[in-house]
């Protein structure tokens, strides 16, 4: 939002610099972003005279002109202007300045016609001070020469330019600016002159009819229109034109320029008509999926969920968003029809979203506009045009009504205190609340105060809070450091927060890299890795590949490590941790660890190397990594279990499952499946996994979190190998569970470290060789203890597995 410091003081009446004004607009929440000098981009062009001015020998427009700009010489320019004139007063530029207007920077010696120039006389367009660019700047003859044009035509204005938040309607004009710089102090607040204009007979158009259905979402609320006939339109005044400029609007002609002035002058968006470019009837409906040609040279399809006014030809202006092109106001115009109008905040937001359309009257309007001033305004402006354009006034057509939210808030005036920490007196809070237009009642430490209709959004005692700090500033707020603990600080991650952590850490450590995606997939996904249900698509989807909630986080990854491969990188290691969706329940809504290999990204590393060749990823990469997140996590990877059971994604007969008993599974881990890897364009290596966080149980909480002492044996460990012929279909969890189990006191670790098949140790046979070491506490171990373990061990697997020790 940019405001002048000159029409800031139309407003208020304060003998506040600009920097006092800057800083007190920071204090009260309306933040400066900028403060500019109106006359910065004009400070280089200063008051020449022409001290003579002939024809140029070798052109029929151009002229040959000695300039004096002060600088004790005279200097030679070749201008093009009608106007130029031996003793006219002119602004003049030197090589080096920068043209505003015309975006280029003047340089010097420039030959035209063969005759050098060495700088240039403005015209008004080309200062960028208005659209006159049909001569030269034309000055009194007593402009004192080399004098700064800015200081002499008095532009020497400041620029506001302020940050409002979506809460603030009210702010998106100067007045209400003003409103609360003379709450915070600093000034006094002129009142506008609201009052009725007469009208000078019945009008042309009558009041226009709301045609909408009990159950259309209708944007209009009250509609107030006024028709002007006989006006003499054309360029509006120059201070009127300055003005617009200074805060980057465009003039275009005085009636026009009047609806910018009370925009942005009172926060009040109004739209002016050609009243005799309005076929038959003007009606307030809802679009009926038509077109619409809008002022910005743009044509939008409109739903039936848009307002716009209408005549018997179509839209006419959709409703306060923008008018169109086809009842626009020209200089020509000699009726006019004037509306300012109330409209509903949210529907004017989601017009203004679907067809992309950013004006000012939107920008407003969204944040809420005044109701009360849906009448005033429009006899504020009718005031304007009678002024500058003259005209006949005639009755207001008014329909429909404003929405009032008459909001009355219990405020406890203690709640300043709690709240903020500031010491503010009754009396003051009072007053605060009172040069606010609020309207305070009762005694007593409770007080009923009624919030005015341009404050919407203060609805609670919180909120009246505010307001005084506001005014009272926030920089005098009391700092008050936090209470020093005397104790340890107790946990404040919770169980998920720190397993997501652990597991972030756990997969950057093994060399994955974090990816984040997007929680919303296509539906052909979905469906690939078990979704696409219709509970869990998106009724308003962002985009045609973004429909469905994600069951699951490979497809995200499988497609960063495809766009990977297709430039040039086909062996990366990404991981994620994110939520999956199940269902649409609260508690289908899961935490999952998922990470994927590609090409030979293998925990040893990546690529060719001369050592031998690169390995591809293989199954265990995966499970390699899906264990460690679990060891990470505090899961006894000895006690859970690994299942033969293939995700759906995953090769059948490279995959399994991690599982917790025979109902907690905690992650899947395997190869992706052929079929998916066509259907996904993958035609690389690729391995994954995945975690269910919220699957793992709940750690024991110990009495201390104290580690225990580390307990090492003084006696010497003892390896003994043995190797089992059995059937091929037993897994290597049974044996190595069988075996550990034959003693837990003394056992302290089994390994595979051979697997043989071959006809001569049977069709459909394989011998399994393993390593157990034996970890004695209190003594040596003798031989006959070694042979009794020995042969509990052969027992056990025997027993568990069917077969029997390899002679």
């Amino acid at each position: 939002m940019k405001f002048t410091l000159d029409w800031l003081k139309e407003h208020l009446d304060t003998t506040a610099s600009a920097e006092e004004i800057g800083k007190a607009l920071t204090m009260i929440g309306l933040e400066l972003e900028s403060m500019q000098s109106q006359g910065a981009a004009l400070e280089k062009f200063v008051v020449a005279h022409v001290v003579e001015a002939k024809p140029h020998p070798n052109s029929d427009h151009l002229n040959l002109c000695k300039v004096d700009a002060g600088t004790g010489e005279l200097i030679d320019v070749v201008c093009g202007a009608p106007n130029a004139r031996t003793g006219l007063k002119s602004v003049f530029a030197f090589p080096g300045t920068y043209i505003p207007g015309k975006d280029f920077e003047l340089k010097a010696g420039v030959v035209i016609r063969g005759t050098p120039s060495n700088g240039m006389l403005c015209s008004a367009a080309e200062l960028e001070l208005s659209n006159d660019h049909d001569g030269i700047i034309e000055l009194a003859e007593d402009a004192p020469v080399g004098a700064k044009y800015v200081d002499y035509a008095g532009l020497d204005g400041v620029v506001f330019d302020i940050s409002i938040t979506p809460n603030r309607g009210d702010a998106t004009g100067v007045y209400g600016i003003a409103r609360d710089l003379a709450a915070f102090g600093l000034g006094t607040l002129r009142q506008t002159d609201f009052s009725p204009v007469p009208s000078k007979g019945k009008s042309p158009i009558a009041p226009l009819p709301q045609q909408f259905s009990a159950d259309e979402p209708k944007t209009i609320r009250k509609f107030a229109g006024r028709y002007i006939a006989n006006v003499t339109n054309g360029p509006s005044p120059d201070w009127l034109q300055q003005r617009l400029r200074a805060v980057g609007l465009r003039p275009i002609n005085t009636v026009v320029d009047i609806t910018n002035l009370v925009s942005l002058g009172w926060g009040r968006p109004l739209h002016a008509y050609d009243a005799d470019k309005i076929d038959g009837e003007i009606v307030l409906r809802n679009a009926r999926n038509e077109t619409f040609d809008a002022l910005d040279n743009k044509v939008y399809t409109l739903d039936q969920t848009m307002t716009v006014i209408a005549d018997d030809s179509g839209p006419l202006c959709l409703g306060g968003i923008m008018g169109g092109i086809r009842s626009g106001v020209t200089e020509e115009t000699k009726n006019v029809f004037m509306e300012c109008a109330s409209w509903d905040p949210e529907l004017v937001a989601r017009a203004g979203r679907k067809t992309g359309i950013v004006s000012d009257a939107r920008y407003r309007l969204e944040r809420s506009v005044d109701p009360a001033l849906t009448e005033p305004g429009m006899e504020l402006a009718t005031r304007l045009v009678l002024q500058l354009c003259g005209g006949e006034p005639m009755e207001p057509a008014i329909s429909g009504d404003d929405v009032f939210a008459n909001t009355v808030v219990e405020f406890p005036l203690s709640e300043v205190k709690r709240l903020t920490g500031l010491e503010v007196s009754d009396e003051r809070i009072e007053a605060i609340l009172a040069s606010l237009g609020f309207v305070v009642a009762g005694s007593g430490p409770v007080r009923s105060v009624k919030v005015p209709s341009w404050r919407p959004d203060v609805t609670q005692k919180a909120d009246l809070v505010e307001e005084v700090m506001r005014m009272v500033g926030v920089d005098n707020v009391p700092v008050e450091p936090l209470t020093r603990l005397n104790h340890v600080a107790p946990r404040m991650l919770t169980t998920i927060q720190n397993r997501r952590r652990i597991a972030r850490r756990a997969l950057a450590a093994r060399g994955l890299d974090e990816a984040v995606t997007w929680s919303f997939i296509s539906h052909e996904d979905a469906t690939r890795f078990g979704g696409g249900s219709p509970d869990r698509q998106l009724a308003n989807a962002i985009a045609s590949d973004m429909t469905d909630m994600r069951p699951s986080l490979l497809p995200g990854l499988i497609a960063g490590a495809r766009r990977n491969a297709n430039r040039g990188f086909a062996d990366v290691a990404l991981f994620e941790v994110g939520q999956i969706f199940l269902s649409d329940a609260p508690e289908g809504q899961h935490t999952y660890a998922s990470g994927i290999r590609t090409g030979t990204a293998k925990l040893t590393g990546a690529g060719r190397h001369w050592s031998g060749k690169a390995e591809t990823v293989g199954v265990f990469d995966a499970k390699a990594d899906l264990a460690a997140v679990l060891d990470a996590l505090g899961v006894d990877i000895e006690k859970v279990q690994v299942l033969p059971e293939a995700a759906a994604w995953s090769h059948p007969g490279r995959g399994g499952r991690i599982a917790l008993g025979p109902k907690v599974s905690l992650g899947w881990f395997g190869e992706l499946h052929p079929a998916l890897a066509a259907e996904l364009d993958i035609d690389f290596p690729l391995v994954a996994f995945e975690i269910d966080l919220d699957a793992l149980p709940e750690a024991r909480k110990k009495a201390t979190r104290t580690k225990p002492a580390l307990a090492l044996s003084q006696f010497q460990p003892v390896s003994r190998d043995f190797a089992f012929v059995m059937d091929r279909g037993v897994t290597a969890a049974a044996i190595l569970k069988a075996a550990r189990g034959a003693d837990k006191g003394l056992i302290s670790d089994v390994g595979i470290f051979d697997v043989f098949e071959g006809s001569h140790v049977g069709e459909g046979k394989k011998s399994v060789a393993i390593e157990v070491t034996l970890q004695p506490r209190d003594k040596t171990l003798t031989d006959e203890d070694i042979e009794k373990v020995s042969a509990a061990i052969v027992a056990a697997v025997t027993k568990t597995t069917g077969g029997e020790l390899r002679k």
